[in-house]
């Protein structure tokens, strides 16, 4: 995601110590600035019966010093343009935040995460590049206020008391407090004061209803969600990135602003590999890149992807106690679930949707545990580059249905080939085994696909598409758009007819199919000059990808809705459905009803003069006997 420009490279403790100095003599000067009378007139800090030890005093000493040296710097940057000011306010920024995540370890770089999201809704909100960067520092420092929490109430694993919860409530206005003296840039306190607030009118502290919420707080409201329900935390694991969809989904016009929460979702539906939350490394190793393991798959390391760029990966694997004489027995596991590890009990089974395809155990021999058909192949070479015994090379392709794994070491080489049950889900690499010490990891990832024919096929594909074709062939969009039917152009009265089937392992409310909007000379999906518009969702969601469109939502929900678990079940079942355009001066309307949800979205057209035409696509669905019908000609 794009960063402000000064991209610092000084020592967080650099440029705390170049904070303090100069400016203590300034500290009262901020610290007195305050908010609007609103803000002024909040409860004082340390009314709440508790009155926090000397080192959080000394803290809040400390930040008072920083923000006038943010004041300070930010001021001298604009009138003298100087870069070694700017690199100052960027990193002394970077230094506040690691002290407010420091307060527990499981909040480790939440705000700079939160401020990477904000910035790039401020970015798809059309915004500007200095309008994205206040939006940014406002993201990064609204937490400041819990600098001023206990550390026994931050990292409590279990509920918080009324009194304790009341504390954690007062830090968005005790931050705004703390901020108060930047003036020139505002929107730092105003994110920090209002980023509690809900679209509803029932957050905290003001109980602002919508647009009576700052911009900046209610972008920055949708972006911290987004981390802290998909981060650890000491109560809870990591919310798997479709529930938190979900959440966000179930949130949308009562807890964040409908427009962000879609940007959000887009986000989310993007982010195909899950690098966006904070699981994007392997967090089980230790603070030396290793993990050990003593008994057999008494642990096994969160899960590596592997999809259709090529991951190398290299260690080396040693006895978790060479002393007792145990020779180590590696292993590696082959799975799929929501949150990327290894799970054993029945309801987190259940929940996290976890699979195991099976295993290859330490002599290199595969056990099916899920998959259609496991092959195996030994050669008698190792890797070239693999000189110590004890070292190892991984090579992980997966293909839409199938998966090549090949594990080298110093003399011996072995490859599988796993035909996988479906092409939708994930494939996951987990390290275990009995007695291993891995050290040494890297991971490698390869910036191109790998060829489509590169793993042979060893058993028939998965196909739902087997019935009645129409006027245009059958489509099964594997994943989130990963096929689309032929194009059709859009004139006033034209209907598509089609039969759709959600894939069994559709889970979720989006796993059904969606109209893609689009211009290009031949009519087809990526043709010459493409130009991706719109798509809208049976579901009622939508998404503009052209900003040469808008999109005037209207999707209700009538009394035959049953509520989103039936309508799941509706699109498992399969159903036929029809899709009707409406054409009429740059105005584009798709309608069309299924299992009590009524879709009649408007595409207005603002600088496109070329035929635009409609595609079938979708998630996790199957969509067969596609046929058109056109108005009869006056």
């Amino acid at each position: 995601m794009k960063k402000p420009t000064f991209i610092p490279r000084m020592t967080a403790a650099a440029a705390a110590s170049a904070a303090i100095n100069p400016l203590l003599g300034m500290t009262a000067k901020a610290a007195g600035t305050a908010l609007p009378a609103s803000t002024a007139a909040d409860t004082p800090f340390f009314s709440q019966g508790w009155f926090p030890p000397l080192s959080v005093l000394a803290g809040i000493i400390i930040i008072a010093a920083v923000i006038t040296l943010i004041l300070h710097i930010g001021n001298r940057s604009r009138s003298r343009n100087d870069d070694q000011n700017r690199l100052l306010f960027h990193q002394t920024a970077i230094s506040l935040i690691n002290a407010i995540d420091a307060k527990d370890s499981f909040t480790r770089g939440h705000s700079a995460r939160v401020a990477d999201y904000s910035r790039k809704l401020a970015e798809m909100s059309g915004k500007s590049e200095k309008e994205c960067d206040r939006i940014y520092y406002a993201a990064l420092l609204h937490d400041v206020g819990m600098l001023g929490v206990p550390d026994s109430i931050v990292g409590k694993k279990g509920k918080l008391t009324d009194e304790e919860y009341s504390l954690i409530k007062q830090h968005p206005a005790q931050g705004a407090k703390m901020l108060a003296g930047i003036t020139e840039f505002p929107d730092i306190a105003v994110g920090a004061r209002y980023h509690h607030e809900r679209f509803d009118g029932r957050g905290y502290p003001e109980g602002l209803i919508g647009a009576q919420i700052p911009e900046a707080a209610r972008i920055i409201a949708v972006a911290d969600a987004y981390d802290a329900m998909s981060s650890k935390r000491s109560y809870r694991d990591r919310i798997p990135q479709q529930k938190v969809r979900e959440e966000i989904v179930k949130g949308s016009g009562t807890q964040f602003d409908p427009n962000y929460a879609l940007l959000m979702l887009h986000l989310i539906d993007e982010d195909l590999e899950y690098e966006m939350s904070e699981h994007a490394e392997v967090r089980e190793y230790n603070e030396n890149n290793e993990i050990v393991i003593g008994g057999y798959r008494s642990r096994v390391s969160e899960g590596i992807i592997a999809d259709a760029y090529m991951t190398v990966i290299t260690m080396s694997i040693t006895s978790d106690d060479e002393a007792s004489g145990s020779r180590p027995a590696p292993s590696l596991i082959l799975f799929d679930s929501h949150d990327g590890k290894v799970h054993t009990g029945e309801q987190e089974i259940k929940d996290l949707g976890y699979y195991e395809y099976g295993e290859i155990t330490s002599d290199l021999r595969p056990i099916n545990r899920g998959a259609r058909k496991i092959v195996s192949q030994r050669k008698n070479e190792g890797a070239p580059e693999i000189k110590k015994k004890g070292d190892y090379r991984i090579d992980a392709v997966r293909i839409r249905d199938h998966a090549l794994i090949r594990i080298s070491g110093r003399r011996r080489c072995a490859e599988f080939i796993i035909a996988l049950p479906d092409s939708t889900r994930f494939l996951y690499l987990g390290f275990t085994g009995e007695h291993c010490r891995f050290t040494d990891i890297v991971t490698v990832r390869a910036q191109r696909e790998t060829s489509p024919d590169y793993i042979p096929r060893i058993a028939e594909e998965i196909s739902y598409i087997g019935g009645p074709a129409g006027d245009i062939p059958n489509i099964q969009a594997d994943g989130y758009r990963t096929a689309h039917s032929g194009g059709i152009e859009i004139k006033d009265g034209l209907t598509l007819s089609l039969h759709a089937m959600s894939l069994p392992t559709a889970r979720l409310v989006w796993h059904c199919p969606y109209i893609d909007l689009f211009c290009s000379d031949n009519g087809q999906v990526g043709g010459e000059n493409y130009r991706d518009l719109a798509f809208i969702r049976f579901d009622g969601e939508y998404w503009v990808t052209d900003p040469g469109c808008t999109v005037e939502p209207d999707a209700v929900k009538s009394d035959d809705f049953m509520g989103w678990e039936a309508w799941k079940q509706f699109n498992r079942r399969g159903y036929d459905a029809e899709v009707t355009f409406r054409v009429s001066d740059g105005r584009i309307t798709v309608i069309t009803e299924n299992a009590g949800i009524s879709v009649r979205h408007t595409v207005v057209l603002t600088d496109i003069t070329a035929p635009v035409y409609a595609a079938l696509t979708g998630d996790q669905v199957a969509v067969t006997n596609i046929r058109t019908h056109f108005p009869p000609e006056n």
